[in-house]
């Protein structure tokens, strides 16, 4: 057994933070985060973390550079201050969308990111919906990547709908069929391919939509330009309406407004990224919270218990 648990928050999601905190009955330790007037991070951890079970509540999301060096510092800092194992919480990892090299001379964004965390001073790891599953193996550490599909699926099995679920690429068709199988619904892929060079991207279904709630299943919405045009399509084949979940809402550029623009009657997505509140937010999109699910990762990893029972 190691220490006392202890939980840091970084400044991307205190909400997340003390929300897994309230689920573990404690509270975030302080944390001094500053600026230098040049713009570098400073950081002081507020009490002993000596011989403790520390985790580090992080997601990478955007400003995402400044996110990561500030987790970076603090991860030192706690290994420099002793801590008998340091865990980083990100839920959201970012830089994983670059984890192989697509044309020469590219760098494999993901294997870097994962090698400044482990220099820093991370011990371990604990994610949500990994980009790709085979990141986990960029690490020298344990990795405990979980599935937001308890979170959704609970969402989604409040309603008494014939559903059919989507996968909105090929890529994603594994994810897909997950979420079919355990809600026993029928699955369809959405096939994307460009007829000719420098023209736009025609989509067909491959599946049975008509008089169904179609879901679209992604592990993230950045942009959502691809999702919505899907979204048209799965209306056209004569769905009785369309849905969309993901795990991670980037939701970057335009993606709020064609959000609401789009055919889609929902949106529903998890808070490992925290939305902006900025008065710009699409109305359509619901918020499902991760808190108790790495709460009860927390939990078993301090407590040496199995963090398997936690995948659907």
């Amino acid at each position: 057994m190691h220490g006392e648990l202890k939980i840091i928050s970084g400044s991307a999601s205190p909400k997340l933070a003390e929300a897994i905190c309230e689920h573990l009955g404690t509270k975030p330790a302080p944390v001094l985060r500053e600026r230098f007037s040049d713009g570098e991070i400073r950081i002081e951890i507020g009490e002993n973390v000596r011989g403790d079970d520390v985790f580090v509540v992080q997601p990478t999301c955007s400003p995402v550079n400044y996110h990561l060096m500030e987790l970076c510092l603090m991860l030192d800092a706690l290994k420099r201050a002793s801590a008998s194992r340091v865990t980083a919480v990100v839920p959201y990892f970012g830089y994983a969308r670059q984890d192989r090299k697509v044309v020469p001379r590219a760098p494999i964004s993901a294997k870097l990111v994962a090698d400044m965390l482990g220099t820093a001073g991370m011990q371990r790891l604990v994610t949500c919906d990994l980009h790709a599953g085979q990141i986990q193996g960029f690490f020298d550490c344990p990795v405990d990547n979980l599935f937001a599909a308890p979170v959704l699926l609970e969402e989604l099995r409040e309603r008494d709908d014939d559903f059919v679920i989507i996968s909105p690429d090929a890529g994603g068709v594994e994810r897909a069929r997950a979420y079919a199988k355990r809600l026993g619904a029928s699955l369809a892929i959405v096939d994307k391919r460009r007829d000719a060079p420098n023209q736009a991207k025609a989509m067909h279904i491959i599946g049975d939509v008509k008089d169904k709630v179609a879901v679209v299943i992604d592990d993230m919405i950045d942009t959502a330009g691809t999702m919505c045009a899907a979204a048209n399509v799965i209306m056209d084949n004569g769905a009785k309406d369309v849905m969309a979940c993901a795990t991670h809402p980037v939701l970057s550029g335009p993606a709020h407004q064609r959000l609401q623009e789009s055919a889609f009657s929902e949106v529903i997505v998890t808070d490992t990224i925290p939305l902006k509140d900025d008065g710009n937010c699409c109305d359509k999109v619901k918020v499902r919270s991760v808190a108790s699910l790495l709460a009860k990762a927390i939990n078993n990893v301090h407590t040496e218990s199995s963090v398997s029972v936690l995948f659907v």
